[in-house]
């Protein structure tokens, strides 16, 4: 075969490109098989532009409380094609970026549909349609997920939407039905109010933000209330009709129904995973619930094929993709010392307005695991540049095993949050107890302080409440 390589990543995802350039850096012969643009969904549709248009959206609503800064705005106004091309413009220039690095590395980049044909082979189909084959000692499937879909709320591109959809509008709609509460349909949810919509997000459980901390989640809910979004909870989805101008769904909540309607849908009820015309049935590789099974070193059972990221189940998350894609690339160049993914360091972010962030175990699950925890807590408005920033709601959590002082979690829900929870990312890492973190000092006047506070609180030391 004229091709033949050490490592070859099917999809070019945050997952995918990463563990191509680690394998590179390791002295493997690389090549990714991409059938779309660089950077997979996260890049181009998911990660990225969303978060351009969310910033589009926190400078827009600054600028309707400008006299609040002691600053003159005569009319503020919105050009949603203007948002649109600038959120656009940066998912491209991110793409041309991983275009970059994939020279400065060396590896291929491969256009087509990539399979598995067999050991040490992969077939790749071009847009012609034509299949070549190249040689692979080590697959690594990277090819993500795509959005769940509700029966009866299928994506038609114009009424019903997707994250995919709802990233491009041709204009902002009036009123907007937002199908499921995790992070895609909070941002989405909050994106769209910050331009006026009347949006209604529909929960089937009993609060939104289910993964979150429960106090996290009220205190969510409360904020977005204020903001003017409607929120139903332990909703259940009946009828529905999307057959003429925007869509009417019927919605019943303790036994009381009403019609819901709208211009437009986002349905955000989670992914299913990219397995179809891989060819893992016939390699061998195991598939349940739409996602590749894996064990704590990415390998699917398969001799030399492994899975990551979204494709290889929960938590569907960029950064814990690229982690996985480091982790398999190791594994391949076999290096020494390595330490398997451990989910419950993973940071989870949500970048609405406010911003939500935590890592590990939510005060419920470390009870539930058997620990008798200390709860610290300490809120934004008691914090210094909160106030000259103008942006005092929302709180920061610790919770801590009150026999070793391990910090099991911490939940953040305020401003800038999503920035500041890698701190107790890394004293989780380190395996920090609350000692260190009390004598940690932390820089005045910032946001971080709350972080500090939060921690002295849930051993009665706080200093500022």
């Amino acid at each position: 075969m004229a091709d033949n390589y050490d490592v070859v990543v099917i999809g070019s995802g945050p997952g995918g490109y990463v563990a191509a350039i680690r394998a590179s850096q390791l002295g493997l012969k690389a090549a990714i098989v991409e059938r779309d643009a660089l950077g997979g969904i996260c890049l181009n549709w998911g990660c990225i532009p969303t978060k351009a248009l969310l910033r589009s959206a926190e400078v827009y609503e600054t600028m309707q409380h400008a006299a609040d800064y002691g600053l003159k705005v005569e009319k503020a106004g919105f050009d949603a094609d203007a948002i649109v091309k600038r959120s656009r413009d940066v998912a491209a220039q991110l793409s041309n970026g991983v275009a970059f690095l994939m020279k400065k590395n060396r590896i291929d980049v491969i256009q087509g549909s990539g399979s598995l044909a067999g050991e040490g082979k992969v077939a790749v189909k071009d847009k012609d349609g034509k299949t070549r084959e190249i040689g692979a000692g080590n697959v690594i499937l990277a090819t993500g997920a795509r959005a769940r879909v509700i029966e009866g709320l299928e994506p038609d591109g114009e009424t019903v939407w997707t994250y995919r959809e709802a990233m491009v509008p041709k204009a902002m709609p009036k009123s907007l039905i937002v199908i499921g509460s995790g992070a895609i349909g909070i941002e989405f949810a909050s994106f769209y109010r910050a331009f006026g919509a009347e949006v209604t997000v529909v929960e089937v459980l009993d609060r939104i933000l289910p993964v979150e901390d429960e106090e996290i989640s009220k205190e969510a809910a409360r904020a977005f209330k204020k903001r003017g979004i409607r929120i139903l909870t332990g909703a259940k989805i009946g009828k529905t009709d999307i057959s003429g101008k925007g869509a009417k769904i019927e919605v019943t909540v303790g036994g009381k129904s009403e019609m819901l309607e709208a211009e437009k849908v986002i349905s955000a009820v989670g992914i299913v995973g990219n397995v179809e015309n891989l060819g893992l049935e016939k390699a061998g590789v195991k598939v349940e619930k739409s996602h590749v099974v894996v064990n704590e070193w990415l390998e699917t059972g398969v001799k030399g094929v492994y899975a990551i990221g979204d494709l290889a189940g929960p938590p569907w998350l960029a950064h814990k993709a690229s982690h996985e894609g480091v982790i398999a690339a190791e594994r391949i160049a076999g290096v020494k010392g390595l330490h398997p993914m451990n989910t419950g360091r993973i940071p989870g972010c949500t970048y609405s307005s406010p911003q939500i962030a935590s890592v590990g175990m939510t005060e419920a699950r470390a009870k539930e695991k058997g620990h008798e925890v200390k709860v610290g807590r300490f809120p934004f408005k008691a914090n210094g540049k909160a106030i000259a920033l103008g942006e005092t709601g929302g709180f920061v959590k610790t919770v801590f095993d009150a026999k070793t002082g391990e910090l099991l979690g911490a939940h953040m829900i305020g401003p800038e949050v999503t920035e500041l929870i890698q701190g107790y990312g890394i004293a989780m890492s380190l395996e920090t107890t609350e000692a260190e973190l009390m004598h940690t000092i932390f820089p005045h006047p910032t946001l971080s302080e709350a972080m500090h506070e939060a921690v002295l609180d849930a051993y009665g030391r706080v200093l500022h409440t």
